[in-house]
Parts: C-alpha cells; structure tokens; sequence
C-alpha cells in the first residue's frame, strides 16, 4: 500500500492525541511527516536536531507502545532531521530501537586553558583577579526560578526547553537557546531560571549570566588594562554562559569578535550558551553574518503577550508568593486593563497594595481602577498592537475580528496591511509576532505589508493623508 506508512501514522496519532496535552501535540507532532514504513521499521521526517531531542526525552515511551501496537513488538523508528547547522543543509537519519536510544549523548568536556593562565586561577572581571573558578558568583537572582514562572500558552515552547537545557546543559540540541520577546514578557526570568536549575542540579558547575552592556564594558576596560587574554580566558572556563539583550552587541565590531571566539570555544567543548533577545536572529541589525548564523544552530523560541488566563495567574502567583489575600474581581481588572507587559501588571499589583496600606483603604475595584489610571496617566504610554488594530479598525470602520479573517476583500487586506505598517514602525514587536497577532500570518507577509504601504504613501496622496490621520490618532 501506498499510504501504509500514513496510515500506521494516523493510527498512532490517534493514540497519542488522547495522552498528551493539546499544545503538547500541535507543538511537538503534528509537524511529524510520515515517510515511509519498511517491514517493521517507520521513517518519519522531523524539522531540526532539536525536534528529535525533544521528542526522544520526554515522548519515547508513548512512541514506542502505539508503535508496537501498529507494526509488532519488533518495531522501530527511524527519524529523518532536517540539519541545518555549520553550513550543511540536508537530512540526517537516526533509527531508534524500543526501548533506549541509539544516539551517542554529547559529554561536557573539560576546558583545556592556556599555559599562561595560571591553571584554574583566573582574572574574574566581576570582582577581584585571582579569584577560582570554583568561587565564581553566577550573577543569578535567586527569586526567578521555574516555580516562579507561570507557564502559558504564550511561554510553552521556550518553557519546555529551558527544562530540557537546565536538565542536560550542552547535552541537548538546545545549543544555543535563543529566547526572544517584547521587553517585561519574562525572558529575563526564564534564562536565570535555567541557571538556577543548573546550580541546583550540577554544583560543580560553573554558570554566569551577565547582560550584553556588561560584557562590553568588562571587554572594552579589558583592553584598556592590557588583559584582553585574561577576559578571554575567564569566560571560555563557563559551563553555562547566559547572556542577556545580546541585541545590544549591535554596532560593536570588536565586541563581536571576541564573543565570536567565546562562543565557538564553549559550543565546541560541549558548553552550554543562553542568549536573550527583543528580536529573533533573523532580524538582528547591525551583527556579523557569522555570529548569526550561529544564533541559529540551536533553537529560537519566541515568547509572546500573556493571554488573559495567564496574567490572572501571574497575579495569583504573585499574591501567594506574598501572602496576600485580593479579591478575584480585582485581579481580573488588573489583568484586563494591562494586557501587554507582565512587568506592568507586577508593578500595577505592588502600587495597589501601596495604596492600600499606607492609605488604610480596602482593596476594591476602584481603588484598582484609581491605581490604573494613575499608572497610564504618569507614563509614557506604550503603543501597543492591539491598540493599533483597534485604532486601524475604527478609522476604516470594520470590525476589529475582520482583520483576523482570511479573505481578500480589498478593504480589510489594506486595513490588515495599514496596522502591519504602524506595528514593525511604533513598537519593538518582531515580524513574527505582528504577523502572528494580525491574521496568523508569518513574517514574510509583513515585509510585504510594509512595502506595500511605503509604495502607497509615496504614489497616492489621499493614502498617504490616512495614514498621516492614523499616525495622529495613535500618538494621542
């Protein structure tokens, strides 16, 4: 049979779909393409290195038995990765046996330092020269850890593997782990959670986290002493390295260069890399090609605007962690009215028990409501996505879920295309989140947007007098 393979599949999935959670399967199988089945063997085609990781870590016992159920126990499956790393382009197969695995783990291998370091006594520029190894602070606040950070739908993905990174760090596909968002959607939290659970799980270990500003303060003080060796030196001797904003590296050749050379150094030695971002790699400006291209090899995953459910249970989080009774009524006004940064909605909680004490009010929802006018009145408003399809929407007179539609009526394709255009130009969004909010379109549709709108404004004068009345309306 042609299709037997399909069939096999479906059977499986079948099975699957009623034992893992909904976002787990749409995540992690549906992108699965049957091959081909040969006797009792089951070639099944995934996307990338760390697909086969993932799914070989936390589903080979579900595979096996639905697989062995559908070809006999003497089943086996054979994965075709897509490998895309170190210029190769191709497919790589791994056949798996039940049960265990076939794949040689990667080990952590040790750093071999120059001669003129001085053994394992390094220059620490975080504290004082001679510090050892041993003694390094990692720099990780102790307050963001897993337990910390509540899992949505908008984190799932990027959650999922900093587990599977803190659990085997260097030992996965993960390598790098490139966490991208929006400012205060919790990347931040999410990389020093991992290198707490590094600390946790492998004392020996030596894990740092240090922001991109930092690092090139430390580099350019380092040439200014003469010492540029020893700054070398001190971070080619981290097992887990976690840099936070690497997007602020932009613009800054040399400081390039020499994380270049770090980089290389620990992906080599079987060292684990987290990098942190308000954009995805692909649309990083101002960084060398070569060091891009190296973003890519392990996983980006982006994380996005918490839905409603999620920062309700943010602010629950946040509440029992403090030991504080709130109304539910007055969360979800918190949580409807400040929709684009957790970092708002965290701050928008602490004003309001402020409030609340040191005016020995009780915590209603208009004392909440006070609270949040008061925040929006006091700060630079930030535009945000949904405000501008909100804003799109009404000078064009559709409805707002009519940019989600898929049609082609003339109308809503440029209403859709007008709120793309102020979306990559007023906020930090990357393209694939603005694709992704507006319509469910990916990144190659905004780009198109966007010229499209450039190409209007500068050819139709009465276009570029609407776009112009927008623009007016936003910065209101």
């Amino acid at each position: 049979m042609d299709n037997h393979h399909d069939l096999v599949w479906e059977n499986c999935l079948k099975v699957i779909r009623d034992n893992v959670p909904s976002i787990s399967f749409r995540t992690w199988f549906e992108p699965i393409i049957p091959l081909k089945v040969n006797r009792n063997i089951l070639t099944i085609q995934v996307p990338s290195p760390f697909f086969y990781e993932y799914l070989e870590e936390q589903y080979i016992d579900i595979l096996s038995k639905t697989l062995r159920k559908e070809l006999g126990t003497e089943a086996k499956l054979e994965y075709n990765v897509v490998m895309e790393n170190n210029g190769f382009s191709g497919i790589k197969p791994y056949t798996v046996n039940f049960p265990g695995k076939s794949k040689s783990e990667p080990r952590n291998k040790p750093v071999q330092l120059p001669s003129d370091s001085g053994g394992n006594t390094i220059k620490n520029p975080f504290v004082i020269p001679g510090i050892k190894k041993l003694h390094i602070d990692p720099q990780l606040c102790p307050d963001k850890t897993f337990s910390n950070f509540v899992e949505g739908d908008c984190n799932r993905l990027a959650r999922s593997a900093g587990l599977a990174v803190a659990d085997k760090p260097g030992g996965t596909a993960f390598n790098p782990l490139f966490l991208y968002s929006d400012s205060g959607l919790g990347k931040t939290h999410l990389a020093q959670a991992i290198g707490i659970e590094v600390k946790d799980k492998y004392p020996e270990k030596t894990v740092l986290y240090v922001d991109a500003n930092k690092f090139s303060n430390q580099f350019v003080e380092s040439i200014r002493n003469n010492n540029r060796n020893d700054f070398l030196h001190f971070y080619q001797m981290i097992d887990v390295l976690i840099i936070d904003d690497v997007h602020d590296f932009a613009g800054k050749e040399k400081t390039q260069d020499i994380f270049f050379h770090i980089f290389n150094h620990l992906h080599q030695t079987g060292k684990q890399l987290i990098l942190t971002s308000d954009k995805p790699p692909v649309e990083l400006q101002g960084m060398e090609q070569r060091l891009l291209s190296r973003f890519k090899w392990g996983l980006s995953a982006d994380m996005q605007t918490p839905d409603f459910d999620t920062r309700i249970s943010i602010l629950k989080q946040k509440v029992y962690n403090d030991g504080i009774e709130i109304p539910e009524d007055v969360l979800e006004t918190l949580a409807t009215h400040i929709t684009t940064n957790v970092r708002e909605l965290e701050g928008a909680l602490i004003n309001l028990l402020a409030q609340s004490t040191l005016n020995r009010r009780e915590i209603t929802n208009d004392l909440a409501r006070q609270v949040i006018d008061r925040l929006v009145k006091n700060s630079k408003r930030e535009i945000s996505i949904s405000n501008i399809q909100k804003v799109v929407c009404d000078y064009f007179n559709i409805q707002l879920d009519q940019l989600q539609v898929k049609t082609r009526k003339r109308e809503i394709v440029q209403a859709r295309q007008v709120a793309m255009f102020f979306s990559k130009s007023m906020t930090k969004a990357s393209l694939a989140t603005i694709g992704s909010q507006i319509g469910g379109k990916d990144h190659a549709t905004v780009l198109h947007a966007c010229k499209t709108v450039n190409n209007l404004i500068e050819t139709d004068k009465r276009f570029m007098q609407s776009i112009r009345e927008i623009e007016k309306k936003l910065k209101v």
